[in-house]
């Protein structure tokens, strides 16, 4: 077999293998996953948004799913997008909220997940109004690209 045979078969194996990875990784995932939060009166971000009438920003909704999502993945939020983000309503502040997420397998072989941050009423637990809804995708890793083919020439 030459160099340029096994630098093919070498890329195929791994191509293969990192799509099995994030496919395995997809399925050992479970279905949906719950974390329930409150951003406290006291949160820095608060003062500044709004004063009179605080709220607390998306931004901060934001980071609470992306710290589940780093918990729930193992992957640092560095290596997370979020190409789908929709704010639906305000949070307040004190107001209990539930997050949900519910990862999936992308067409590419990376990992999708859908989350939903919603109100948690009092009474018994259960989901209330939505507060946000998106989508956060870690995408495949890239294939390592096979090393040029030698010319011949020294």
């Amino acid at each position: 077999m030459s160099a340029t045979e096994m630098s093919a078969t070498e890329t195929s194996t791994t191509e293969t293998s990192t799509t099995e990875m994030s496919a395995h990784a997809a399925e050992a995932l479970p279905a949906a996953v719950d974390a329930d939060f409150v951003i406290d009166a006291a949160h820095p971000s608060l003062p500044g948004h709004f004063p009179g009438r605080p709220v607390v920003p998306g931004v901060v909704v934001l980071d609470r799913v992306l710290a589940a999502a780093e918990a729930l993945l193992g992957t640092s939020p560095d290596a997370l997008r979020l190409p789908q983000v929709k704010f639906v309503r305000p949070l307040l502040p004190g107001e209990p909220a539930r997050l949900r997420l519910e990862p999936a397998r992308g067409g590419d072989g990376g990992l999708r997940v859908k989350f939903r941050v919603a109100l948690r009423t009092q009474d018994d637990g259960q989901e209330g109004e939505t507060i946000a809804t998106g989508e956060l995708v870690v995408p495949a890793a890239p294939a390592p690209v096979a090393p040029d083919a030698p010319t011949g020439a020294a």
